[in-house]
C-alpha cells in the first residue's frame, strides 16, 4: 500500500512540475531572446489594440518629416505620462493637414526603431 502511495505522489508531483521545466527549456531562445517579459509584452500588443491620444501640433517641420506633438499617455509604447515630442509620420502627405495649435488624436507606433505617427484624424 506505501508503494502505491509514494509512486502515485512521484507521479503527480512530476506532471506538476513538467509544465514549469519545459517553459524555463525555452527561456532565452529565438527572437525574443535576451528580452525581459515586459519587452516581450510590448512587442506582442497588437497596433490595433492602440487606443487614439489626444495631442496638440506645437510645431511641423516638412523637411524632416517630422511633428512635434504635446501629448497625453501612449501607453502602447510605454510612456505613462504626457509630454512633448517629435514624431515621424506614417505618410509624409499628412504633415500639409496640420498646422501648429491644431487638436488631433493619433496612434504612434515604434516603427524600425523611430517613433512614428501611423494614424491621426483631427480632434472634434
Amino acid at each position: 500500500m506505501k508503494t502505491i502511495i509514494a509512486t502515485t505522489l512521484i507521479a503527480l508531483a512530476s506532471t506538476l512540475s513538467a509544465p514549469s521545466m519545459a517553459a524555463g527549456e525555452n527561456d532565452g531562445h529565438g527572437a525574443m531572446s535576451g528580452m525581459g517579459h515586459d519587452k516581450m509584452k510590448m512587442q506582442s500588443q497588437a497596433p490595433a489594440e492602440a487606443k487614439m491620444v489626444d495631442g496638440t501640433v506645437k510645431k511641423v517641420d516638412k523637411a524632416a518629416g517630422k511633428v512635434t506633438l504635446a501629448h497625453g499617455p501612449l501607453t502602447n509604447l510605454g510612456m505613462n505620462m504626457a509630454m512633448t515630442m517629435a514624431f515621424r509620420v506614417k505618410d509624409a502627405g499628412w504633415l500639409d493637414q496640420m498646422k501648429d495649435g491644431d487638436k488631433i488624436r493619433f496612434v504612434a507606433e515604434d516603427l524600425n526603431g523611430a517613433l512614428t505617427v501611423v494614424k491621426f484624424e483631427p480632434a472634434k
